[in-house]
C-alpha cells in the first residue's frame, strides 16, 4: 500500500508525522498521523496506543493538544490518531456537525448512501493497523483510546475485539449512545431503524453482556456540559457492575469537555497503558 508523507516534526526526541493513503475500506483517500518515540530508532518494535478522537476533530487535536508525546517518548510508546472519518467531494456529508464528515462514531453503516464509505470500525480494527505494523518498527501489542465519540468508539472496539487489545481507556465517552440524541441521530441514519443492530456499538449494552475483560480506564469531567443528557456515565458504570467489567472510572470537580481535561489526565491513561503492555 502506498502512503505519502505529508509532514514530519521532531518532539521529545521522536517524530511526529502525518501521511496519507487510498483505504480501500472507506473508499476515499485517508490521513492520519504517528508519533514515533525515541526508542522506535533503536531497531526495536514498540508498542501503539490508538487513539480516536471526538466530534468535529481530526487526527491534529490530540498529537497537538494533548500533552501525550513526552509521556509516550519516556514510555517508548507510540500514538496513531486516524481522522475521525471519511472525508471528500464523494463522500456523504450533513450540514450537521453530529452526522457525516467528522462524525462517523466508528461504525460501519449498513444505510444508503453512509454505507458506501462510512465503514469506520473495519479501517481502526482491520485495515490501520495491518498498515501501521507492516510500515512502521512497531509491534502487535495494541492499545485504543479516545474522547467523547472517540470515547464511544474505543471501548466499543475493545469490548468486541478483546484478543487485539491490552487495555482501553477514554476521556468523556459517550456511553450510552442508544438513549442520548447524539447517538440515536446517527445510529438511525448509518444504522436504520431497527434498534438491535444498534447494541453492538452501545459501550453499556456491550459492557453489562460482556465475558470477556479488557482492563477499562475512564475518566469524566464533573462539569461537563455534556454529560448528563449526552454522555451519561452512571450507564457504564451500573453495566460494569452486572457483568463485574474491570472498569476504574473516575469522576473529577470542576473539569470541563475540553482539551485542559485531556491535558490533565493524560499521563494517567499513558501509564496505564504501559502497564498492560508490560503484562
Amino acid at each position: 500500500m502506498t502512503i505519502e508523507n505529508l509532514t514530519i516534526n521532531k518532539s521529545f526526541g521522536g517524530w511526529h508525522k502525518q501521511y496519507s493513503h487510498h483505504s480501500t475500506t472507506l473508499n476515499c483517500k485517508m490521513q492520519f498521523a504517528i508519533y514515533l518515540p525515541p526508542q522506535a530508532s533503536n531497531g526495536n518494535k514498540i508498542p501503539v496506543l490508538y487513539w480516536l478522537s471526538g466530534l468535529t476533530c481530526t487526527d491534529e487535536n490530540f498529537m497537538q493538544k494533548s500533552g501525550a508525546l513526552r509521556i509516550a517518548a519516556e514510555l517508548g510508546i507510540a500514538i496513531v490518531a486516524p481522522d475521525t472519518s471519511p472525508r471528500g467531494a464523494e463522500v456523504a456529508d450533513d450540514e450537521g456537525y453530529d452526522l457525516g464528515q467528522g462524525a462517523s462514531f466508528y461504525v460501519n453503516a449498513t444505510q444508503a448512501p453512509w454505507n458506501r464509505h462510512y465503514q469506520m470500525y473495519d479501517y481502526v480494527v482491520q485495515e490501520l493497523p495491518k498498515l501501521i505494523e507492516s510500515t512502521f518498527p512497531v509491534s502487535a501489542k495494541r492499545a485504543i483510546a479516545g474522547h467523547s465519540m472517540g470515547g464511544h468508539g474505543a471501548l466499543t472496539i475493545a469490548m468486541l475485539n478483546p484478543q487485539r487489545y491490552s487495555s482501553v481507556s477514554a476521556f468523556s465517552p459517550i456511553s450510552n449512545p442508544m438513549n442520548c440524541p447524539w447517538g440515536q441521530r446517527t445510529f438511525s441514519a448509518y444504522l436504520g431503524k431497527d434498534k438491535a443492530s444498534w447494541r453492538n456499538y452501545d459501550a453499556s449494552a456491550l459492557m453489562q453482556q460482556a465475558t470477556q475483560f479488557v482492563p477499562a480506564k475512564v475518566d469524566q469531567g464533573a462539569s461537563d456540559d455534556f454529560m448528563i443528557e449526552q454522555l451519561k456515565p452512571e450507564m457504564l458504570s451500573a453495566a460494569a457492575q452486572v457483568s463485574g467489567y474491570p472498569l476504574d472510572l473516575t469522576l473529577h470537580d470542576g473539569y470541563d469537555h475540553s482539551y485542559y481535561f485531556i491535558s490533565s489526565f493524560i499521563e494517567d491513561h499513558l501509564r496505564f497503558h504501559a502497564e498492560h503492555f508490560n503484562k
